[in-house]
């Protein structure tokens, strides 16, 4: 035999509602008629009798015994409160401040990105992990840096990325002394240039000889634009004048690598032909060579790729993105203009990266080596990362280019390394042999700037190279092996903002454990309590508590005293009607409750209201017989609304009323829709409202239903006698009202009448329809917003009938006029041919329509007109010969319009409209003046601005703006549901410049500012 199923489907199955109160009732029934409550009856009523029960998904309120679903299961949580996740718990904390703590002393700090200011961090950082820069800053006298605010705000931002301990430093005072503006992207070749002239300016002011001249000594070099004649040999005399340079600017386009770029900087130029040159010499025009000349080189070198090139064409700047190599070791002995004694090997310490494909927008960061641990690091605003002994990393982030193909360095008899900083293929070995010196060259397709720093001499000096002379001049720089201390009030300022910080990550350390320890303790609290609230058996003692007080004790972190006040009667204890808000508790939970909370009132086994229980009794007593009343009363009721009604007394009530008060269910009392059963049919004279009046309809009913009705209104409303009028079958109806509704019902025929005569007097133009226009005919125009309210008004029926009236024509007309001419303020509506036969072009939207001579005067007769003040118009049809007045208003070419080819003939006529009075020209262009500078003197108001990809923008898009600029013009539901993709709204103003649109919406789409 099978295994049989058990059956479970009965399982934690709870009792009806019905159930209780049908038990209920009975027992209120008992104790009303044998006035004694037994204990019995408190365990039913207040259903002490039901079990405690176990694993309920929610809380019952039906069972005073059930503590479930207070608390989450084991592994469940809530979204606030007590149970919410620990993690949110700690970040409701706020941030963790020593999540931003620097890694180790040996790692980098960030600079934060104010908005667009990538460009300044990446300079900065090149700047500071130069050693012999940063110490030359550091030796600044504190009275120079108190005099000048940029100095002092760049020795105070290096101290704080030498020995800050936090992650990033605030660029923001240095930034800001600068008064850069943080939303604009700017270049950081010019921002290197301009910051080393007003860096020069500011050191000039230093009597320490390093930090005077550290700008100098450290990125200055010379160079000579050479003009050599080729028939004498001599130089011009330009050429022995040497200029200044900080950095090479190098071209890029169609070249490789950086020893191609520095071939084209050095370059010798033919000068010939037309371009020949002048030798004072020679005292003739004469063939020539121009080139660069190196005559000095830095210690620290400085190469500019020149990748933004400017397109004639279309006046704007394209980068170029083409693969570009450079090498980890420089020589540059051979490149000065005359020989040096020793080697000028210069290494590779830094390449400044510009992400992104366009010139005018992107992300710059910086790859620095430092200069100690030989470690390359990525700076990209606030992050810093480590990428090992090469500059771009394992795994670089680059955009791929093509591996770059190996060569032989030129002056080098060594085999080559590769290493892309772009490809897959990054830092693979080429065969070498082991007598030569390995050399690495890199490639990158977004590398704007490279910095070179002369390898030092055994000595552990530096030098900057002048070729000047047979000799090299040295100029060293006093420099240990470890970083110099900073000056004493660096260094203590930085300390200051470090013990700041550590006590900042003590604090939320304590308050973190703090609020963990105390969510932990009250929620073993609140599981130990819980466990115990059960009360173990009937004869045990017990205590009531408050659901809602019980349900926010068990959620909230910090609760609050016990409150047991809103499950207490007026009597000072337990109502039976509140035992679906409160909760039987036991003794030893209650005494753990009351001895940590306190609060009240204590109400126990015995507090249990013996008067409100009573009244409760009562009161079903009261609902049970009100029913049953009422079910007699309904029967009544459904024949009087069916006309059955008993020949005996009779009496009026509203028959919408009644019909109201049948379709009321589960009614156990009076309620406030009971009262003014008679209020609609009463006039306001007090009788009875005639029952053609609006909402008077009325019905007859037995006088048992009328007493039963006035009953329970006068009971609902003592004193509303007005709505509880007494009205007999043989009422008459009030004659005053009687009168006025025929009076009214008059006024209406007579409207009616009216406006029936209106249409039929002027059927085309109530139909919206145009009339034909003849030559030689006099025509009147009238406003059309005019034209459109007498429409509505003539076909205005039923409950839209109250539309409101036309104003006078004399009125309208006067509108029409200007005040200093007595001229016409409006010009005459468009005309168009159609089959052989002229018309108004489109009445609809034009602001004037013309009309007949007949309804004009039909209209001055109705509608308070003067006909001699009508506004005519008169229309000529012309041959090819124009003729006409200054006081003609000739209808041109923007005035006509084809249908087809067949009213070509009838399209060569020219048309004439003579209106009078005459148009005012000069009031209608200061009119249009005033709207324009009222349009253009907007605030506040929201533009659209939708993305869209491709050359030309959808239909949809057009369309859109299109009605936009016609407010009153009805689009279709298609369009109005037309997506357009990524759009956004912009809040502008007239002031607002075109500049500042493009930012916001740069700023809006993510373009042209990266951050």
């Amino acid at each position: 035999m099978g295994h049989h199923r058990p059956n479970t489907r009965s399982k934690n199955k709870r009792n009806r509602p019905d159930d209780y109160a049908d038990v209920a009732s009975e027992i209120f029934r008992n104790v009303l008629s044998t006035t004694l409550v037994t204990e019995d009856d408190i365990n039913q009523l207040y259903m002490i009798w039901k079990p405690a029960c176990q694993g309920c998904r929610v809380n019952t309120k039906d069972n005073p015994n059930c503590f479930c679903g207070l608390i989450p299961p084991p592994n469940g949580s809530r979204k606030s409160g007590l149970w919410q996740k620990t993690s949110e718990v700690v970040n409701a904390l706020g941030p963790d401040p020593s999540d931003d703590r620097r890694a180790s002393p040996e790692t980098p700090a960030g600079l934060t990105n104010l908005g667009a200011t990538c460009y300044a961090n990446s300079i900065l950082q090149c700047l500071y992990m130069n050693k012999s820069f940063r110490e030359g800053v550091f030796s600044i006298e504190p009275d120079v840096l108190k005099q000048q605010p940029v100095l002092d705000q760049l020795a105070r931002l290096f101290a704080k990325l030498h020995l800050y301990k936090m992650a990033f430093v605030d660029s923001a005072p240095f930034i800001q002394t600068l008064e850069l503006d943080n939303g604009v992207q700017q270049d950081s070749h010019e921002f290197l240039t301009l910051l080393f002239s007003l860096l020069e300016r500011c050191l000039s002011r230093s009597s320490v000889l390093k930090a005077r001249t550290i700008v100098q000594d450290l990125f200055r070099g010379g160079v000579s634009h050479v003009t050599t004649c080729s028939k004498c040999g001599n130089e011009s005399e330009a050429s022995s004048k040497i200029e200044d340079f900080y950095e090479l600017e190098l071209n890029v386009k169609g070249l490789k690598s950086l020893d191609e770029s520095l071939d084209d900087y050095l370059n010798v130029e033919e000068l010939q032909g037309d371009n020949q040159y002048y030798c004072d010499s020679c005292a003739t025009r004469v063939d020539a060579t121009r080139s660069i000349k190196l005559r000095s080189l830095p210690a620290v070198l400085n190469f500019q790729l020149k990748r933004c090139i400017f397109l004639p064409n279309t006046t704007t700047r394209k980068k170029i993105t083409s693969a570009f190599c450079f090498p980890e070791e420089l020589n540059m002995t051979w490149r000065i203009s005359e020989h040096f004694q020793s080697e000028l090997i210069y290494d590779l310490s830094a390449v400044l990266i510009h992400k992104g494909s366009a010139a005018n927008s992107g992300h710059y960061v910086a790859h620095i080596k430092n200069e100690n641990t030989q470690q390359w690091w990525e700076f990209d605003d606030e992050n810093v990362s480590n990428l090992g002994c090469r500059p771009f990393g394992k795994g670089s982030s680059q955009s791929a280019v093509k591996p770059s193909q190996t060569e032989q360095l030129e002056h080098s008899s060594s085999d080559v390394i590769i290493e892309n900083g772009n490809g897959p293929d990054a830092g693979e070995w080429q065969a070498s042999n082991t007598d030569f010196t390995e050399v690495k060259t890199f490639s990158s397709c977004d590398a704007y700037m490279l910095m070179y720093v002369l390898r030092r001499p055994k000595n552990g000096d530096k030098m900057s190279i002048d070729s000047s002379g047979d000799k090299a001049e040295k100029k060293t720089f006093t420099s240990s092996e470890a970083d110099s201390h900073l000056p004493s009030h660096l260094y203590e300022e930085v300390e200051k903002l470090n013990d700041s910080y550590v006590d900042s990550c003590e604090q939320y350390k304590a308050k973190k454990e703090s609020e963990l320890n105390c969510i932990t303790e009250r929620r073993q609290e609140v599981r130990s309590i819980l466990s115990k609230a059960a009360v173990q058996s009937a004869e045990k003692s017990y205590f009531w508590i408050s659901m809602d007080w019980l349900r926010q004790w068990a959620d909230n972190i910090m609760p609050s005293i016990i409150d047991n006040t809103s499950i207490q009667c007026t009597h000072g204890k337990v109502p039976v009607s509140k035992v679906g808000s409160m909760k039987r508790l036991s003794c030893e939970a209650w005494t753990m409750l009351f001895s940590k909370y306190g609060g009240g009132p204590t109400l126990g086994k015995d507090d249990h209201c013996i008067d409100c229980l009573f009244e409760v009794a009562q009161s079903m007593a009261r609902a049970d017989n009100y029913r049953d009343r009422r079910t007699l009363m309904k029967e009544l009721a459904e024949a009087a609304l069916a006309g059955d009604c008993p020949d005996e007394k009779s009496y009026y009530i509203s028959k919408p009323w009644l019909q109201q008060w049948l379709r009321r269910k589960n009614v156990d009392s009076p309620c406030e829709a009971d009262a003014g059963p008679t209020a609609s049919i009463r006039c306001p004279h007090g009788q009875l409202m005639p029952e053609q009046a609006s909402g008077a309809r009325r019905v007859l009913i037995p006088e048992s239903l009328w007493n039963f009705i006035r009953e329970i209104a006068m009971a609902v409303k003592p004193d509303d006698s007005v709505g509880c009028s007494t009205f007999f079958s043989d009422s008459e109806p009030c004659t005053q009202c009687s009168i006025q509704l025929t009076e009214v019902a008059c006024l209406e025929d007579t409207l009616r009448e009216f406006k029936l005569k209106q249409r039929k007097s002027h059927e085309r133009l109530a139909m919206g329809k145009s009339i034909q226009i003849f030559p030689g005919i006099r025509y009147y125009m009238l406003p059309s917003s005019w034209l459109s309210k007498w429409k509505s008004y003539s076909n205005a029926s039923g409950k839209s009938a109250a539309c409101a009236e036309p104003e006078s024509l004399d009125a309208v007309i006067h509108l029409l006029m200007c005040e200093k001419h007595s001229r016409l303020l409006e010009r005459p509506p468009d005309l168009a041919w159609k089959r052989e036969s002229i018309f108004q072009k489109s009445p609809a939207t034009e602001t004037l329509t013309i009309i007949t001579d007949n309804d004009w005067k039909l209209f001055c007769e109705d509608w308070g007109g003067t006909e001699a003040k009508g506004i005519t118009a008169e229309i000529d049809c012309l041959g090819n010969d124009f003729l006409g007045s200054t006081e003609d208003m000739a209808i041109s070419e923007e005035h006509m319009t084809s249908n087809d080819e067949a009213n070509a003939g009838a399209e060569s006529r020219k048309l004439i409209i003579k209106v009078s009075p005459e148009v005012c020209e000069e009031c209608i262009a200061e009119r249009k003046s005033c709207e324009l500078m009222r349009k253009l003197n907007y605030s506040n108001e929201d533009i659209c601005v939708c993305f869209i990809r491709g050359k030309e923008p959808p239909k949809s898009v057009l369309e859109a703006s299109v009605n936009s600029l016609e407010p009153n013009r009805r689009t279709s539901k298609r369009s109005r549901k037309t997506a357009f993709g990524n759009s956004v709204n912009l809040n502008v103003s007239g002031s607002t410049s075109v500049y500042q649109l493009k930012m916001m919406i740069w700023e809006a789409f993510g373009m042209g500012i990266v951050l």
